[in-house]
């Protein structure tokens, strides 16, 4: 009996489509041609999207992940590709977002013998992914691509990594293997359930609590747990906190939510409203240093501690914790509401909350109605939420924009509608990452914000956002310097600066050569009206905004208000 064969490059092309893989985000090479061969013949219903920059691949994959529920594929040519691509895959595989990074490789006859931009692929992801495998034969293949699938998509999600040498793209698969669970192209996908025990543990703590707060992370969005976050918040009169990657669990406008919390983006409100815990719950949170202010708030002992992560070695790493909850944090929060249900709570924090939140809100407004030049970030901040639909994405880079964003910039629906990279916070990750948002939610308004530092990292890909006609909207917080570090400098050195200043380019201009509709802004009082015309153009646009630099502001960091 025969079979029918394909190549190593046609098996992989059906086996994302089987998976439900409908877009690739990469950049071409040498060790890449059968791959790109065969996708331009039988690629289907699949869309491969070229990008500048392999880096750029990666995060644009990322975004899209995190917008879809799908997994985010990317791919890299064989030495500097495989290594460019590298920060996207670790911090999509730190952020629990499911990432498949491909990146194709010399032959495996030439290992060995000096070819050109040889590298040991697997040894350079294994520490940064959660799953990797060269695929040195192809009747592998099959195998491999759907426990790739597999380990992205189940248990923590997270990255997986495969190379694909050159002679692999060409040798022949039997087709009868190529077929997957489609169910594995979306996660969370085989969500586990707490044990009943730990629930009943952690729901007495939470039933006798007087005070409790939630810090919720980035494990409630990718679980889609919101609405059963909600119901337990409201059925305990507990207090719900986030942190910036779980902006989006809770609307902030909810009268129990209070929030970001921690070291970039919390404020001295938010601080109070932890310290005045009996009980601290976390949710798909890993308690990190950024969070909890290295790990003194909530002070250890001052609290009782419920822990619940789909990740049981996360569990109680950094708190001694009082009842441990192991599973998906759907289920886990929904076993919780049920064995809640009918409990009469005596908690009622709203207007301690209100008074916390005015107090927080009226420090911003007084620097938010700034007429003064440059322009201050929190001008910035309070314009664009009301020049902005409810529904928009807003990708930022993590220097100078992200703790505005996490601490005043009002999340009022549910679900992933602000991105961040909080894991290793690269910088040039908004720019690329807006890509994926856009492509990913073709529907919605996309905004970009980053630094100027930033903007010189992958500034090449406004080229891919005008050739692809999406309708982004960049803007670039412009102060001619590292301005994270500057600051860093300024509170923990002495103000001894040392090379973290650069000469102001004009953002405008370099936009305009690529194609841009853009604006420059210096005059506080001009910033509406040109966002207003930014938002509103039927393609892509950047606005350079004049902004105080980061050092001289009273950004939400608290280590340098301190």
């Amino acid at each position: 009996m025969t079979t029918n064969q394909l190549s190593g490059a046609e098996a992989m092309v059906r086996l994302l489509e089987a998976h439900g893989v409908r877009h690739v985000f990469g950049l071409c090479g040498d060790t890449s041609l059968p791959f790109y061969d065969a996708f331009q013949r039988i690629g289907g219903r699949m869309r491969h999207i070229l990008s500048r920059d392999e880096r750029s691949a990666a995060y644009m994959a990322d975004a899209y992940a995190r917008v879809t529920g799908k997994v985010g594929v990317c791919e890299g040519p064989s030495g500097g590709g495989a290594t460019y691509i590298l920060p996207g895959v670790v911090e999509a595989n730190e952020s629990s977002i499911p990432v498949l990074a491909i990146t194709t490789d010399v032959a495996t006859s030439s290992r060995g013998r000096f070819a050109l931009t040889e590298l040991d692929q697997e040894a350079l992801f294994r520490p940064l992914a959660k799953w990797t495998r060269v695929i040195d034969r192809a009747a592998k293949l099959p195998r491999y691509v759907r426990a790739a699938f597999t380990q992205m998509t189940t248990g923590r999600p997270g990255a997986a990594h495969l190379s694909f040498p050159f002679d692999v793209q060409k040798e022949p698969v039997d087709e009868a293997e190529i077929w997957a669970d489609a169910v594995l192209g979306t996660y969370p996908a085989r969500r586990l359930g707490p044990d009943p025990a730990a629930v009943a543990e952690a729901a007495a703590l939470l039933k006798r609590a007087r005070r409790p707060v939630f810090i919720c992370g980035g494990g409630v969005v990718i679980a889609g747990a919101e609405a059963e976050l909600q119901a337990l918040a409201e059925a305990l009169g507990a207090v719900v906190a986030t942190t910036v990657s779980g902006q989006g669990a809770i609307a902030e406008t909810h009268p129990l939510a209070i929030g970001v919390v921690g070291s970039n983006g919390g404020t001295v409100e938010t601080r109070e409203a932890v310290e005045a815990a009996d009980l601290v719950m976390f949710v798909g949170c890993r308690a990190g240093s950024v969070t909890t202010e290295r790990w003194r708030h909530p002070a250890p002992g001052r609290s009782k501690i419920v822990h619940v992560d789909v990740d049981p070695a996360t569990i109680g790493v950094n708190y001694r914790t009082d009842a441990a909850v192991a599973g998906d944090a759907k289920l886990a929060l929904a076993a919780l509401v049920e064995t809640v249900a009918g409990h009469k709570t005596g908690n009622d924090p709203r207007a301690k909350l209100a008074d916390l939140k005015a107090r927080k809100r009226a420090r911003f407004e007084e620097l938010a109605r700034s007429t003064e030049a440059p322009i201050r970030p929190e001008r910035l901040i309070a314009t664009l939420q009301s020049v902005l639909p409810e529904d928009a994405v807003v990708v930022a880079d993590p220097g100078t924009p992200c703790p505005y964003f996490s601490a005043y910039y009002e999340t009022r629906r549910t679900g992933r509608h602000f991105i961040t990279n909080r894991a290793h916070g690269a910088l040039g990750y908004a720019m690329s990452a807006a890509v994926g948002a856009q492509v990913g939610r073709p529907g919605a308004k996309v905004v970009a914000v980053m630094g100027d530092g930033s903007f010189g990292f992958t500034c090449g890909e406004m080229e891919t956002v005008v050739r692809l006609k999406l309708p982004i909207t960049f803007v670039v917080v412009s102060n001619a310097a590292f301005g994270w570090i500057k600051a860093g400098q300024k509170y923990g050195f002495g103000e001894r600066y040392f090379s973290v200043d650069f000469d102001r380019t004009d953002h405008a201009r370099v936009a305009e050569a690529f194609g841009l509709k853009a604006w420059k802004v210096e005059d506080p009082n001009a910033l509406e009206s040109v966002l207003r015309r930014a938002v509103g153009t039927d393609g892509p646009t950047l606005i350079d905004v004049i902004s105080q630099p980061l050092h001289e502001a009273r950004a939400p960091v608290s280590e340098w208000i301190a």
